[in-house]
């Protein structure tokens, strides 16, 4: 690797084509390849970015001593196997959420960082957003005072998504509201409790064995006082796309907007509040890169991702992704989130699900480090 440029691949080009540009225009990055299954799909991209470096095959594609890291978004079923596979390739690994299927998955992974000593991270997108990186700042700065607690609601109707989504728990895709909790909290989850209500229909819940219309989850933060609750949703319920966070201080509170048409508010007690508007934190990010906080990488917005055209762009998350793991292996220092961490965030949802199938039952989560 130079020590200016890190060689990055990318895997998997409906949602990871929003990166190809960001990483092209990233000061310490090279775009070096993309890999595809499907070959039409593949020519079509990579034709237009340019990109000469192509592959069909994603384990062919790790065999290739020039690529450096591997930025992983394919069907969630495959993020750890590849992640694996990839980093015993001697690759540095960022993965979309969540890591894992399953709290063993998490632990191969972690030991697989371990035996190479590679970078992981998980390309959450809600602790880059520019929501969460107001009140980070706020938390900071000694605005919000102390924080009391912390709730996140993600409901979104994934009806016509791939077929592979059809009927998945919804706490097994929680990393968008455990992460800004356990985040701003600074902290890990140490147990759940989640209770399952409603139902969705006959026919999603025969794939996964998953009932449940919404699951509601109760988060005991390790070493703290703080707990923070999370709600999901992905069928049958009637509610507009929402990905969302409340955080509550002892000096301001912080609370999502209902509507998307709106502006969050924030309390500064007794009866004071006012709606406020979030800045956008391109200036965090290197100069090259910074446009794209607040649009989508293709020019048509037909092209688009359904994850950006429902998600509103994942408020502008993803220049800062790509910036973090970019940075992180120039800088030789853990990406935030690392991998314990990363491990911790996925688990909440997977044994949320599984305390909400026992009736609430509390779950401890394990002690990856």
């Amino acid at each position: 690797m130079s020590s200016q440029k890190v060689n990055i691949a990318i895997a998997g080009l409906g949602f990871g084509a929003e990166f190809i540009p960001i990483f092209q225009n990233h000061p310490h990055a090279n775009l070096y390849a993309v890999c595809q299954r499907s070959e039409s799909k593949l020519k079509a991209i990579a034709d237009a970015f340019k990109i000469e470096k192509r592959y069909s095959d994603f384990y062919k594609m790790i065999e290739d001593p020039k690529i450096d890291a591997v930025h992983i978004n394919t069907p969630i079923h495959e993020h750890a196997r590849m992640s694996v596979a990839a980093l015993k390739a001697g690759k540095h690994v960022s993965s979309t959420v969540p890591m894992a299927t399953s709290v063993e998955e998490c632990w191969q992974i972690i030991e697989a960082v371990k035996s190479s000593g590679k970078k992981y991270m998980m390309a959450e997108t809600v602790i880059y957003s520019r929501e969460y990186l107001y009140v980070k700042e706020l938390r900071d700065t000694g605005k919000l005072g102390r924080i009391q607690f912390l709730r996140a609601a993600h409901q979104q109707d994934m009806m016509g998504w791939p077929g592979y989504w059809e009927g998945l728990p919804p706490m097994h895709y929680a990393t968008h509201v455990v992460s800004p909790c356990l985040a701003l909290a600074g902290k890990q989850a140490e147990y759940v409790s989640c209770f399952g209500s409603g139902h969705i229909q006959a026919e999603l819940i025969t794939k996964y064995g998953a009932p449940y219309a919404i699951e509601s989850c109760h988060i005991k933060l390790k070493d703290s006082d703080i707990c923070a609750e999370v709600t999901r949703s992905l069928f049958n319920t009637a509610r507009q796309y929402i990905e969302s966070f409340d955080c509550y201080g002892s000096k301001m509170s912080f609370e999502w907007q209902l509507m998307s048409n709106e502006e969050p508010v924030v309390h500064l007690g007794g009866e004071e509040a006012k709606h406020v508007p979030v800045p956008d934190y391109a200036r965090l990010l290197p100069a090259a890169i910074r446009q794209f906080t607040t649009k989508c990488v293709y020019d048509m917005a037909e092209n688009a991702h359904l994850s950006f055209i429902q998600g509103s762009g994942h408020g502008g998350s993803h220049p800062h992704l790509a910036n973090e793991f970019v940075m992180s292996i120039l800088e030789d220092r853990d990406p935030f989130p690392n991998v314990f961490q990363s491990a911790n965030w996925t688990s909440v949802g997977i044994l949320a699900h599984e305390s909400a199938m026992r009736g609430g039952q509390i779950i401890c989560l394990p002690d990856y480090k």
